[in-house]
């Protein structure tokens, strides 16, 4: 069963008057009060209508989503989170939905698949175009299809959200946040959500273009601690592809004209050699991060099964009859001492 009041609504605004109440009234409208908005100095009254519309506001001390994520962790004490946007595009009452699969055990942080009941008109087809492409390379160079690891309403719980290492400033948090549930081994679920259309008076804060490119960069540069065959290999193999580009210049200039080409010749070999020790780097990279994570998986086993056992002696721990423990941590039940025994008493014979 999903408590509601251990729960708390983080909502990253940035000029968002035009649906920030919407937005509350609704969470509050299907049982969720505790609403934290951060705000990243928003000047057309964001921060007043949310705090009217009984929302906690917080001015964030930074720039971007992702510095504003991270930072409101810190006003959250509650032990679940449910992120989302500020913009009215998703349903307050999928909010069970997304917060389900926590609250079963399941799950550790769950990402609500948009795509699964796009209305129209909610996303761009240049957008729609530019995620799928950041999906398909994040199944391609992470090894996990999570669908849409852009979506903005998330649910996690702030003991999984502690272990991520999180840098990325801006809209690039969500993609640093599915790297790191991968790279950790954060359980992970994905369910699905409707996306609807942002309303005409609210407008976007995303540039396709170039928070595209800085979110294919991120996805990019976070392979190295992931996937660093992939990271290595892929410049490996630009380094080499110079070096074949380079020798056969030098090749048909030599054997057409007769003209040597002396210095390009050896930035071929350099850029030859330099891209089989990338390579070779990768390679080694990728066994010691796989020994890496055997090691802590070992470690985490152990935890476990030392926590078990320490809940086994708690629990045959015996106590007297004041509810003390007794001595021996083995000792068993206390009982009555059994009443003595008496002859019974000469009655009349018959």
């Amino acid at each position: 069963m999903i408590r509601q009041e251990e729960v708390c609504v983080l909502v990253p605004t940035y000029n968002e008057a035009a649906t920030i109440e919407e937005v509350i009234e609704g969470f509050s409208a299907v049982g969720y009060e505790h609403v934290l908005v951060i705000d990243g100095g928003s000047d057309d009254g964001t921060r007043e209508l949310a705090s009217q519309a009984g929302a906690r506001v917080r001015t964030q001390t930074g720039t971007g989503k992702g510095q504003a994520v991270r930072e409101a962790m810190e006003y959250i004490s509650r032990p679940y989170v449910l992120l989302v946007d500020g913009d009215s595009t998703y349903r307050p009452e999928q909010a069970d939905r997304m917060l389900a699969p926590i609250f079963a055990g399941e799950a550790e942080h769950v990402i609500g698949n948009r795509f699964a009941d796009m209305q129209p008109g909610a996303m761009t087809r240049l957008n729609q175009f530019g995620n799928r492409l950041i999906n398909r390379a994040f199944r391609v160079i992470h090894g996990r299809d999570l669908a849409d690891i852009l979506s903005g309403y998330r649910a996690f719980t702030r003991e999984s959200f502690e272990r991520l290492g999180l840098a990325e400033s801006g809209f690039g948090i969500e993609t640093e946040m599915a790297v790191e549930c991968v790279r950790k081994s954060v359980k992970t679920a994905v369910v699905p959500i409707t996306y609807e259309p942002r309303p005409h008076a609210s407008e976007t804060n995303l540039r396709p273009f170039r928070d595209g490119g800085r979110i294919i960069l991120t996805l990019y540069s976070l392979a190295k601690m992931n996937n660093p065959v992939f990271y290595f290999g892929s410049l490996g193999a630009l380094s080499g592809f110079t070096a074949v580009v380079l020798a056969s210049y030098v090749g048909w200039q030599w054997f057409v004209h007769g003209v040597s080409h002396e210095v390009l010749a050896l930035a071929a070999g350099v850029a030859l050699l330099f891209g089989v020790q990338l390579v070779m780097f990768g390679v080694l990279s990728d066994l010691v991060l796989t020994s890496n994570r055997e090691q802590t998986r070992r470690i985490e086993y152990l935890l476990e099964e030392l926590d078990s056992l320490e809940a086994g002696e708690h629990a045959s721990v015996g106590v007297d009859e004041r509810g003390d423990p007794l001595p021996d941590s083995r000792a068993t039940a206390v009982t009555e001492p059994p009443a003595e025994e008496t002859e019974p008493a000469e009655g009349p014979e018959p």
